[in-house]
């Protein structure tokens, strides 16, 4: 075994970790109620000896609440090429590292998976120390179907594109779950209202904290909320209910699908896209492809 032992502190009681072998542990961290956090979090996380983290000083909070000792180093997406081979460097040499993100489980819509991809290839084991995760919080607490979700995390932050995404994401079979910011909310709520319809939907904003907010109604209504001027400070999550079960596709959603197969494709590569995707007819689409490409080309006369 080797590691370093430590201790960590939980209501006033001083607790010894057991040592830890080598490797690359996956910790997940709470996603705002420091309470979240799990006694094998905190064993590893005080045995470790180095804890990689997105952001020292976010995570520092955590060990100061908990007497966590370890040594910290940053590991995020500006600096994970020249980090990285540090983390491997220690691995080889028998040290026992955690990965831990800001809040919640590591690699979820955060840094991480290239250096588990290069620890594995180097034979070093990878653990997982399960815990918080927003996508399964928001998802539990909305009341709609749990057997099949889709994780898109954060659409783009430009309108075309996000538009375009929304309408790639219109036929998914299956619950989607999303990242936003509060900047952003109320914008893209109205982008999902137009692509997706009045679906049903729940916005968790907070999660965890004092402040927790939930929100349910379709997404018009919610959209319409944000407009109105509904509180956008913290962190959201979106969960939209899967599009209703061989629901035929209407004309807007059509026009959706071929307007974003059309930015990237030939209009025959368009057309096969969205006809398979929706069952129409190729002949139909096509003739619908036409209307929008003439649209597009028109001269504006305002």
């Amino acid at each position: 075994m080797r590691g370093r032992t430590s201790r960590y502190t939980v209501a006033g009681q001083a607790i010894e970790a057991p040592p830890l072998s080598c490797g690359l542990y996956l910790v997940a961290t709470p996603i705002g109620n420091l309470r979240d956090m799990t006694l094998r979090g905190l064993e590893i996380l005080a045995a470790a000896d180095l804890v990689a983290c997105e952001d020292t000083r976010v995570t520092r909070k955590l060990f100061d609440h908990y007497g966590l000792t370890a040594p910290l180093i940053a590991y995020h997406d500006h600096n994970a090429e020249a980090a990285r081979p540090k983390i491997l460097e220690k691995l080889a040499g028998g040290s026992a590292v955690a990965l831990v993100s800001d809040a919640g489980t590591p690699l979820i819509s955060d840094p991480g998976y290239r250096l588990v991809r290069a620890a594995t290839a180097a034979g070093h084991p990878v653990i997982a120390a399960p815990g918080a995760s927003a996508v399964l919080a928001a998802l539990t607490v909305a009341g709609l179907p749990t057997d099949r979700f889709f994780f898109e995390g954060f659409l783009p932050a430009k309108v075309v594109a996000r538009q375009a995404r929304i309408a790639e994401l219109i036929r998914v079979p299956a619950t989607l779950v999303l990242y936003e910011s509060g900047p952003r909310i109320a914008a893209t709520l109205a982008d999902l209202a137009a692509g997706l319809g009045g679906r049903a939907a729940a916005i968790g904003r907070e999660l965890t904290k004092l402040h927790e907010e939930v929100r349910r109604g379709t997404l018009d209504m919610l959209a319409r909320d944000y407009a109105a001027g509904a509180e956008t400070r913290g962190e959201f999550v979106i969960v939209v209910a899967p599009p209703a079960a061989d629901a035929p596709a209407d004309a807007a959603e059509i026009d959706a699908l071929l307007r974003a197969a059309l930015s990237r494709a030939s209009m025959k590569d368009a057309v096969a896209e969205v006809a398979a995707a929706t069952g129409e007819p190729r002949r139909a689409v096509y003739s619908r492809a036409l209307e929008l490409a003439k649209e597009h080309d028109a001269p504006d006369r305002t």
